[in-house]
């Protein structure tokens, strides 16, 4: 199982939360940015439905696969 660290960090003259290096918009304030870090996390470990998916290669190659919708990563917000 994948695993996602959301890390709160100053960023772009305020705060924001950081998954990788993917920053979120920038909050004015610590609270708020942790507030939106933990419920990105939440929302992240909510099952779907399984469904048929395409997508295209680096080369121009397309795939389909099946994606399970149990198959949600284990989540933790860094602050």
């Amino acid at each position: 199982m994948a695993k996602l660290v959301y890390e709160v960090v100053q960023h772009d003259g305020g705060w924001a939360y950081k998954v990788g290096g993917t920053f979120s918009e920038t909050f004015p304030n610590h609270e708020d940015a942790l507030r939106a870090a933990e419920t990105a996390a939440a929302e992240q470990r909510v099952a779907g439905s399984t469904d048929g998916i395409q997508y295209e290669d680096a080369e121009g190659r397309w795939h389909d696969e099946l994606a399970k919708g149990d198959d949600r990563p284990d989540t933790e917000v860094s602050d």
